[in-house]
This record gives structure tokens, C-alpha cells and sequence, in this order.
């Protein structure tokens, strides 16, 4: 047996493995591990059209994936993504993940809401008390909703009726949508709905909430149709099954992990290095990155810290401190509930219990949204 061929078997014994499809559509195809010298080539099949990320973990413990290789184009053809240096791995697992628009399932359960790091970013009071939460199931989108896909549903929604206050901006087509109010992105879930034959999850009245700036919308959580999370659903679904984390991963971030301004407050936590990601902070403002860029959550969500921060449902209010059930928000108030920080913010935006609040007609080249459904 050849030295090459020995390290192989050895790592194949010690439990390199491949995880295909992570709730993809469609798994890649005839998934297979070489090694080359010290590396090791993992090769996969693709689908025109799919998008995918290589990602790796010494442990398989929650948080413990990172990625290899993002944004790997599908052309129906098989694609190799090298691991430099893997074979050096005691023990080392490999996943291919599917990073084309899709839901996935996040469970029904209870999680503890809310700062429990008591520090003075993350303990500031409208994250307390912390409190338990139960989370009916419901299905996110993996991706934040891009530029492009942004676009052919409000050329449909307008074709069809809608108006909006703003027609959304993207730094690229794989680009998050941004410079969206509340109201933008509501109606354009329910031009989402419509245009694939769903039940719109928003009404007015006793009908579809299509025109305006209603303060008298009702949201139908279970209908079935596109929508915002709740501030619940996405605290929920943004801890990835982690409890008492900082982030999405773990408690702590650097600019490796996430698109954001690093290291401006000089938190122990915040690995940076200082200031705009060097990645994206090029030419022209927005900073932002491709959406699905950085390594996936528990849940195989993408860009649940930084990026662009994302609407929620809930007016904004103080938090309970006993249990709740599929907590809604406020029933009153002026502000609208955004989380999940963004490239133009510091670190302390970014943690899964940060609550940030603005009026539902602000538009900012730092905000957009994704989906769920029921």
C-alpha cells in the first residue's frame, strides 16, 4: 500500500464522512473523498442552477462546521473542492449543502429568549428578562431574499396591482435586497403567495393587503403563505439549537464568520480583525456579501448574524418575564422589530438575543428580510 493510500484508510477508519444534501432539493450527486499529497479533494456531483458549499468539522458538535467552499456554482457537471492540508486531520467529517433558496423545517419546541451572557452589549434591557419561549413548527428560507429574486416577484406584483413605497436596491443579483420598508416587504410576501397560487398570509380588511401603509394589517400565521418571522420565530431558528450562545455558532465572531464591522467596541468576543469586512468593503457602500456566503447555522440557515438586519412581524414591546406561547409582539406601538445585525454595524448588533427597532417606513441600505411559512 502506498503512503498516500494508507493515510486514506486511516481516515476513512478514523470517520471522515459525507453528509449530502443538508435539505436540499436534490442531493449532490456521487459525493467521494480523495487525498492529494496532504489535502484532501472532495468531489460532487451538480445541478444547473444549484448553488453549493463545502463545509467541514473536526467534532460533528453543534456550531463545530465551517466552510470550505461557498457559492460553488452548479453546471451540471461534477465539481472538486479541495481541503488544504486535511488529510492532516485526526479525524476530520465533510458535508456538500445546497445553498439554493429553500426551507427548512425548524421545530416545534421551547427555548430560553432573550441575553443570558450579561454582558453590557448583550444585557442592555429590551433583551430582558430572559424567558422561555415555546415555538410552534414552521419552515424559514435558508437565504436572505436576494436582489434578483427581489426583483421578479415586484415586476409580477406591480404587473398585478401592487404598489410599494420603494423598488429595492442590490449591491449584485446574489446580493441581499435592501433600502425595503416594513410595508415593501410585507406586500411583496403576498405578491410571493399569489404568484405561486398560495392563500396571502396579510389582509386589510376583508381583503388582500396589496396598496398603503395600513397600521390595520392582520397577519395569518397559519395559512400557509409567505411572511415574516415572528421576533420569536427567528430568535428561534436564528440559535441553530444552541441555548445561551451569543451567536448563531458559538459566543464568539470574527469577520471569518460573518459579515459585519469587527472589533470597533473592543469586546473580548469579537476576534475581528478592525473595522469593514475586507472581503466586501470595496468601491461604492453597501458592503454587503452574497447571500449563503459564510458557513450555515444548526439549522442550516445562512446569514443569521450581519449582512443586512431583517424585518420582523412584531411591534415592538417589553418582554414577559413568565412563559409564553407563539409570542406575536406589542398590540400597539410605533416601531417594528429587525434583528440579526448587519455589514455597517459592530458586533454587539449582531447577537441572537440583539432587538433593534425602527418605524415601518424606514428604508436603509442596511435592511432586508427573508420568509417563512406555515
Amino acid at each position: 500500500m502506498s503512503a498516500a493510500g494508507a493515510v486514506l484508510a486511516a481516515l476513512v477508519l478514523l470517520g471522515v464522512q459525507v453528509a449530502e444534501g443538508s435539505g436540499a432539493p436534490q442531493p449532490p450527486a456521487k459525493v467521494t473523498l480523495a487525498l492529494s499529497g496532504t489535502d484532501v479533494q472532495v468531489s460532487f456531483g451538480t445541478l444547473t442552477g444549484q448553488t453549493y458549499e463545502v463545509e467541514r468539522s473536526d467534532t460533528l458538535a453543534a456550531g463545530s462546521w465551517s466552510a470550505v467552499a461557498s457559492n460553488i456554482a452548479g453546471s451540471g457537471s461534477a465539481q472538486i473542492v479541495t481541503d488544504t492540508g486535511g488529510a492532516l486531520a485526526m479525524r476530520r467529517f465533510y458535508r456538500v449543502n445546497c445553498q439554493t433558496a429553500q426551507f427548512v423545517l425548524i421545530p416545534a419546541g421551547s427555548f430560553s429568549m432573550g441575553d443570558s451572557m450579561g454582558d453590557s452589549i448583550d444585557g442592555y434591557s429590551p433583551s430582558l428578562p430572559v424567558h422561555s419561549v415555546y415555538v410552534s413548527a414552521f419552515y424559514m428560507e435558508t437565504l436572505l431574499v436576494t436582489y434578483s429574486q427581489w426583483q421578479g416577484v415586484y415586476a409580477w406584483a406591480i404587473a398585478h396591482g401592487y404598489q410599494f413605497d420603494n423598488v429595492g436596491f442590490g449591491k449584485a443579483a446574489n446580493h441581499p435586497v435592501h433600502t425595503v420598508n416594513w410595508f415593501d416587504c410585507v406586500k411583496w410576501c403576498n405578491a410571493r403567495s399569489e404568484k405561486e397560487g398560495l392563500t396571502p398570509s396579510y389582509t386589510e380588511g376583508s381583503g388582500v393587503y396589496r396598496t398603503g401603509t395600513s397600521t390595520s394589517v392582520v397577519c395569518n400565521l397559519n395559512g400557509g403563505g409567505y411572511r415574516l418571522a415572528t421576533e420569536a420565530e427567528w430568535e428561534k431558528a436564528a440559535r441553530g439549537g444552541l441555548n445561551g450562545q451569543r451567536f448563531p455558532w458559538g459566543n464568539t465572531i470574527s469577520l471569518s464568520q460573518a459579515n459585519y464591522c469587527g472589533g470597533i467596541e473592543g469586546f473580548s468576543f469579537d476576534l475581528g480583525p478592525f473595522g469593514y469586512n475586507p472581503a466586501w468593503a470595496t468601491g461604492s457602500e453597501p458592503y454587503t456579501s452574497p447571500v449563503g456566503y459564510y458557513a450555515a447555522n444548526g439549522y442550516g440557515l445562512y446569514d443569521m448574524a450581519g449582512n443586512v438586519l431583517e424585518w420582523c412581524w412584531d411591534l415592538y414591546g417589553s418582554y414577559e418575564s413568565g412563559v409564553e406561547s407563539d409570542p406575536t409582539g406589542s398590540v400597539s406601538g410605533p416601531y417594528r422589530v429587525l434583528r440579526g445585525g448587519a455589514w455597517y454595524y459592530d458586533t454587539g448588533i449582531c447577537t441572537v438575543a440583539n432587538r433593534w427597532i425602527s418605524g415601518p417606513t424606514t428604508r436603509d441600505y442596511t435592511v432586508g428580510f427573508r420568509c417563512v411559512r406555515r
